[in-house]
């Protein structure tokens, strides 16, 4: 365990904030595919409340669509998904391990409002079920604590393949 990983361990077990830096030691993406800025919220093998700031920057926003920017159904639900991973990581102490969390299955998806530039989306994630190796979440998105998505959805914790 680095200096990095042992730090956002201390902060998730505290359940104080993880800063940009800490999501990025529990979580394996990079730009442009990192869905979460911060964790404003951890209770190990309980929940997560993490913010995704939505900036007209965004890659997919030059074609979802052109004159009407909305956020894509499914990198929302990958948002959560990627709370749900930082949640995992550090309720099963997996970090600097090298075991990624990987998605299993989406259920129940729910699109309620769209999800536009100059927001920040509030990620809610809560175990369902946690296990050695498969996990069961719920998640909402809130945009101003109006819901915008929810879904349910399951994931593996896995080795790195071998490269």
């Amino acid at each position: 365990m680095n200096a990095d990983t042992a730090g956002a361990a201390v902060a998730a077990a505290s359940g104080g904030p993880l800063d940009l830096r800490r999501v990025m030691a529990a979580l394996p993406h990079r730009y442009p595919m990192l869905l979460v800025d911060r964790v404003e919220e951890i209770v190990p093998d309980q929940r997560i409340v993490a913010i995704k700031a939505v900036t007209i920057n965004e890659g997919f926003f030059q074609g979802h669509f052109p004159g009407r920017p909305v956020m894509p159904g499914v990198l929302i639900v990958e948002a959560l998904a990627q709370a749900a991973g930082v949640l995992a990581v550090e309720s099963l102490g997996l970090a600097g391990t090298g075991k990624l969390v990987y998605f299993m299955s989406i259920d129940e998806a729910k699109f309620r409002m769209p999800v536009e530039p100059g927001i920040l989306l509030r990620l809610e994630v809560e175990f369902v079920q946690k296990r050695a190796k498969v996990c069961k979440f719920a998640g909402r998105a809130l945009i101003d604590g109006q819901l915008a998505a929810e879904a349910r959805f399951m994931a593996m914790i896995a080795d790195q393949p071998d490269a």
